[in-house]
């Protein structure tokens, strides 16, 4: 008899959940099982503050085709889609990043040619 596409579902999403655990586990970690697919594991941050992580394994079905079912979920498309995600998020980031030090410098200018405008000012009141 053949297995509904939920149990199989729930059957792979234990398997890899164990074998997260078992594989934490010998890297001597303590792992904490929180939900029914969802690891814990208690550790420090880089100022040695107590801290969680948590790891949640899911089985994703795709998206809703609109006919009772779902479209295939495919993990390679959505691995470059967010790979194209971070590295448009970059080059925004570069060009803020330009502007802005392009406008701090502007401000310098600015506020270096105030400054001897006021000195000449200052100087010229003295004399």
């Amino acid at each position: 008899m053949s297995m509904t596409r939920t149990a199989l579902d729930t059957l792979l999403r234990s398997q890899r959940t164990d074998a997260l655990r078992e594989i934490l586990a010998a890297n001597g970690d303590e792992i904490l099982q929180v939900g029914p697919n969802e690891l814990a594991i208690p550790c420090l941050d880089a100022e040695n503050n107590d801290a969680w992580v948590t790891i949640k394994v899911s089985v994703p079905r795709g998206t809703r085709n609109g006919a009772g079912g779902y479209n295939d979920y495919d993990g390679y498309t959505a691995a470059q889609v967010y790979a194209e995600e971070v590295a448009e998020k970059a080059e925004k980031k570069k060009v803020a990043d330009a502007k802005k030090a392009a406008k701090i410098a502007a401000d310098e200018k600015k506020r270096a040619e105030k400054a001897a405008k006021t000195a000449a000012k200052a100087a010229e009141e003295k004399a």
